[in-house]
């Protein structure tokens, strides 16, 4: 069976990575149908807009659908490469991964699917998901054949390809960072890898399987959380000693082995606060240390919570004429990380609402890249920085750059991010 060109790529979910890659396949003139189940999505793209904060982003958007190679759809259409880009939350509230959206997505394609055509799983997955995605279309398309019976004789190939790019700087490390390409089979992976060097300037290193391919995702980001969980602890420890974290961490790293991260308020998004909890869920009893590590980061809001209740305390201590009612707060940040509108699993959205739901006073929020406020944060208002600088108490949770360049503000400050 020749290899076909790609004409046509269908991307499946048009989120924070399925949309910035449908735009980069469209902006080298090839014809590109994005499918996403949310029709305000849909109409939005179409328009030549985009509903996500990404630098760049709304620039090649509007160009590609401008000359007619990216539209949106709800309903998936033929095409040579398909490319699976959906949500893989937690099932409930036991870490297990929920494939529900990847199955959804493999019954949705599976009726168009021709002879010749590519699936790729880019959606970060725990480890056999590739598989039981192949299954799904197995049984929907009884009529063609699939590599894990068929192997390059197979109609149709299938690899998984996780994306690894950095929220804020997507459409840059879309094209420059390696990819990792797990293919079930040789030919699925000579595919792929043409595939991504339709814009990929970096390497297309091919991996033994889509399993291992699988695990290197989740490898890079339980990495991450394993060293963010050793800062985050570090922090803790050096409130209780009465030292400065971050001048701590400046001296460690003077060491030329030694490169500790920033703590923070707890792990955000949706790769590293979720990833590790993949490898938990495959080998529960070996993965002890990066669930401990996820026990640390996932704790240490409420740590940063008791520092906000201790901190208005004292203010009431100091100020006996002022009840609880008369005390206010100003929080800083809701993002998961800085400079972006992603709330996605944000330990700082998650405090947010802890403080909303249990602070009397009167509660300001700062946060630059939004226009409205997510839902569960009671009677807090959205404003500017200016407005909160009245508050009594104010927490910073996310380094957005406008923060940086701000002076700190009057009245006690809970800093997590070491930026005042």
């Amino acid at each position: 069976m020749s290899e076909q060109p790609f004409n046509r790529i269908s991307v499946i979910g048009l989120g924070y990575i399925g949309l910035p890659t449908a735009a980069m396949f469209a902006s080298r003139k090839i014809e590109v149908v994005g499918v996403d189940v949310n029709q305000m999505t849909v109409d939005t793209i179409n328009r030549g807009e985009v509903h996500i904060v990404e630098p760049d982003l709304d620039l090649v958007v509007r160009a590609v659908v401008h000359e007619g190679f990216l539209r949106a759809t709800t309903t998936p259409e033929p095409a040579e490469a398909f490319l699976v880009a959906v949500p893989t939350p937690f099932r409930g509230d036991n870490y297990e991964p929920d494939l529900g959206y990847i199955k959804a997505a493999a019954r949705a394609i599976a009726p168009v699917l021709e002879v010749g055509n590519l699936v790729i799983l880019e959606s970060t997955s725990p480890v056999g998901a590739t598989e039981a995605m192949v299954g799904w279309l197995a049984e929907a398309r009884p009529d063609l054949t699939f590599p894990h019976t068929h192997g390059d004789a197979s109609d149709i190939r299938v690899a998984h390809c996780p994306e690894r790019v950095l929220p804020g700087k997507v459409m840059q490390e879309l094209i420059t960072n390696d990819r990792v390409i797990g293919g079930m089979s040789s030919k699925c992976s000579t595919q792929a890898a043409r595939l991504y060097q339709t814009f990929v300037t970096g390497d297309c290193v091919v991996a033994s399987g889509p399993r291992i391919a699988e695990m290197a995702k989740l490898t890079e980001n339980s990495f991450r959380d394993v060293n963010i969980a050793f800062a985050n602890e570090l922090s803790i420890i050096c409130d209780e000693l009465d030292m400065d974290v971050w001048d701590l961490i400046k001296l460690a790293n003077r060491h030329p082995r030694v490169s500790i991260l920033q703590p923070g308020p707890g792990v955000g998004g949706h790769c590293i606060a979720v990833d590790p909890w993949f490898i938990v869920s495959s080998a529960p009893e070996q993965a002890r240390l990066i669930k401990t590590a996820r026990k640390v980061n996932d704790s240490k809001p409420k740590w940063v919570i008791e520092k906000v209740y201790a901190a208005i305390g004292a203010h009431l201590a100091a100020n006996p004429d002022k009840t609880a009612a008369d005390v206010s707060l100003a929080i800083y940040g809701l993002a998961f990380k800085p400079d972006i509108d992603d709330l996605r699993e944000s330990p700082a959205l998650n405090i947010a609402r802890e403080l909303a739901g249990h602070v009397r006073g009167n509660i300001q929020i700062v946060e630059p890249n939004i226009d409205t406020l997510p839902k569960g944060l009671g009677e807090a208002s959205l404003t500017g920085f200016d407005d909160a600088a009245a508050a009594d108490i104010h927490v910073l949770l996310v380094d957005h750059t406008d923060f940086k360049t701000r002076l700190q503000p009057s009245g006690t400050v809970v800093d997590t991010r070491g930026v005042w």
